[in-house]
């Protein structure tokens, strides 16, 4: 049978007459794909792509230009979600980043790029354009407040909840993004295999071969992607190296939980743009709940009110006649973005950690639990489902 009728057609937007020549050649082989080239200017594109013969655009782009990112806009608003897009940019920035993902582009490469890292991203992107919308990977950030407000805790909690919970295979990744003092490994007793020094100066080089090498497994069968600690240090690392890590983990699992650190990163804003459900941990102080609605009032402020976060309130005890906070103080301090209270169990929580396994596995009815499932199990957050901002074909998990 003639495999002529299968293929999709990928359109190609440059005026690259070399890197034109040079994807026809990597395309000219394939059985899945038939590559069109638009040689127009991307500032000069009317209709070109519309239609349902386009499956998916790659655009050759300058992302430093305002001109070409507005170009670029006006494209995706046209597809509309019908045709993933690539984009290759011929310079990286992190502000050019921001703006990728927040038009939610399938991947982006840099020049020079080699034919096979483009062929192997359209592969990933044509194999996420035929998943159901369903599937798209969901991913849960949870921000601390303040420290020791027990935000690990909760994020580990939710990603057992979430692993035991889904059907039908249904996979999860914890990605602790504290990379120097993370305590995700040490709370789960796994080694932690995260080495990001090895794609620091090259992202692009983290595939699926090396996340496996770099991913730890809790007896539960939960991955978990966490770096060593180490005390000593104190750096940040390029948007593009974390973006790049979250974009794969997004595609090969279905639920991705994010245990952020207390310190705000260059990366912290775009983490929380691709963010489905925001999490913020805070506790029942006077001077955590204070900080909480500065921590609040900072994420919508810094992502013009694109992030909208829930909080959490942990150790929450509903005090009747005491002097000290009640449930309607946290109620009239956080309004609308509380969403819950979780039952103080210092003791449940204390013997779970020190033996490296979830809550259930002591007390499968435990308060703390049936708080946190009401919060986060997707029975719950049905309603609030919504696409991730990191990308469409790569954060739809691919079958292995």
């Amino acid at each position: 049978m003639s495999g002529e009728k299968h293929q999709k057609r990928i359109f190609l937007v440059t005026t690259d007459k070399e890197f034109a020549r040079e994807t026809r050649t990597a395309f000219a082989a394939s059985e899945m794909v038939e590559l069109a080239v638009v040689d127009t200017p991307l500032t000069e594109l009317r209709g070109e792509l519309q239609g349902a013969e386009c499956a998916a655009a790659i655009i050759d782009m300058d992302a430093s230009r305002l001109e070409e990112i507005d170009a670029l806009r006006r494209v995706t608003r046209r597809l509309d979600g019908a045709a993933p897009v690539i984009v290759v940019t011929r310079e990286y920035n992190a502000g050019a980043v921001r703006i990728l993902v927040q038009l939610q582009v399938a991947d982006f490469l840099v020049k020079p790029i080699s034919t096979a890292d483009l062929v192997r991203a359209c592969q990933r992107m044509l194999a996420g354009a035929d998943r159901d919308a369903n599937a798209e990977s969901q991913i849960y950030t949870f921000m601390p407040a303040a420290g020791g407000v027990g935000n690990t805790t909760l994020a580990l909690q939710t990603a057992f909840e979430l692993h035991n919970s889904q059907q039908g295979g249904a996979t999860t990744c914890v990605v602790d993004l504290n990379l120097q003092q993370g305590a995700c490994a040490e709370y789960l007793d796994v080694e932690p295999r995260f080495d990001i020094s090895e794609i620091e100066n090259q992202p692009e080089r983290l595939d699926r071969q090396l996340l496996d090498v770099m991913l730890s497994r809790h007896a539960s069968g939960l991955a978990v992607l966490a770096a060593p600690v180490r005390p000593t240090e104190m750096r940040t690392f390029d948007t593009d190296v974390v973006v790049r890590m979250l974009d794969l983990v997004s595609a090969y699992f279905d639920n991705v939980v994010i245990d952020m650190p207390r310190t705000w990163f260059p990366w912290t804003e775009t983490v929380l743009l691709g963010t489905n459900r925001l999490f913020v941990v805070s506790e029942m102080t006077v001077p955590c709940l204070r900080q909480t609605q500065r921590l609040i009032k900072a994420i919508q402020d810094t992502t013009a009110r694109q992030a909208r976060p829930a909080v959490i309130v942990n150790r929450f005890e509903q005090k009747m006649f005491d002097n000290g906070i009640r449930q309607a103080d946290v109620e009239e301090l956080l309004g609308e973005f509380f969403v819950g209270g979780i039952a103080n169990n210092y003791k449940l929580v204390r013997e779970a950690v020190d033996r490296g396994v979830p809550l259930q596995a002591i007390d499968a009815n435990a308060n703390v639990i049936r708080d946190l499932r009401r919060i986060i199990t997707p029975e719950a957050a049905a309603p609030a489902r919504a696409k991730s901002l990191f990308g469409l074909g790569l954060l739809r998990r691919r079958s292995a």
